[in-house]
């Protein structure tokens, strides 16, 4: 399978377009955002666990990140309420698992550098944010890695951030409110991946935005 699978070209998901697919595991569903693979996948994607389901156990062959965004993610290690940042490197494993809540997370597979082995387990309710680059924006920085930054960011409403480009390019999902640039306007729920070397004109309306952010991955092989 390949969806949005050219990383030198844009790629926006609203959720308007969001269509939700069965996963092999009975209760857990997938919203794939991109994909190089089949089941075993360089894969970036939402997935919703019904409540109280679970998953088989399984090895991060290519490293795992996520991102918990509603309900309680859980497994042997501990409990994830929505706001927890997990990072479990190449050769963990795992039995996910939820509870009445069910859950729905945004989650990156396959996609660690061998050398990248730091293991988070991060709850970004409890944490410190940073002052931004401009006034209005706050940042929660969450991993950093041989040039890939990845960060909570929180605009004020009516923000306004200057005219830079993607070196390794840029992915951004919209979490609260609605995030906008010189091509679109993308409510809470929205992916968007730019490509090394694009550019633009973020900004903020009347509710402002929370993202999770992540730069520099994306650089051409």
């Amino acid at each position: 399978m390949r969806l949005n699978a050219d990383f030198s070209r844009r790629a926006v998901v609203t959720p308007d377009q969001y269509r939700w697919v069965e996963s092999p595991t009975p209760g857990v569903e997938r919203m794939m955002l991109d994909r190089v693979g089949d089941e075993v996948a360089r894969a970036t994607s939402l997935v919703r666990y019904a409540p109280d389901s679970t998953f088989p156990t399984h090895e991060h062959g290519g490293g795992e990140e996520i991102l918990v965004l509603e309900g309680e993610f859980a497994d042997e290690h501990g409990r994830y309420p929505a706001g927890h940042y997990l990072r479990n490197p190449i050769g963990t494993a795992h039995a996910p698992r939820v509870g009445e809540q069910g859950a729905v997370i945004f989650v990156k597979l396959h996609q660690f550098s061998p050398d990248d082995t730091a293991q988070k387990v991060i709850d970004t309710r409890a944490e410190t944010w940073r002052p931004g680059l401009v006034d209005g924006l706050e940042v929660l920085p969450l991993h950093d890695f041989e040039g890939e930054h990845v960060a909570l960011v929180r605009w004020a409403p009516n923000t306004r951030f200057q005219t830079h480009d993607h070196w390794g390019g840029e992915e951004i999902l919209v979490l609260e409110g609605t995030f906008h640039d010189e091509h679109g306007a993308y409510p809470a729920g929205s992916w968007l991946r730019s490509p090394h070397r694009s550019e633009h004109t973020p900004f903020t309306g009347e509710d402002g935005a929370l993202i999770y952010v992540k730069v520099g991955h994306l650089l051409p092989e």
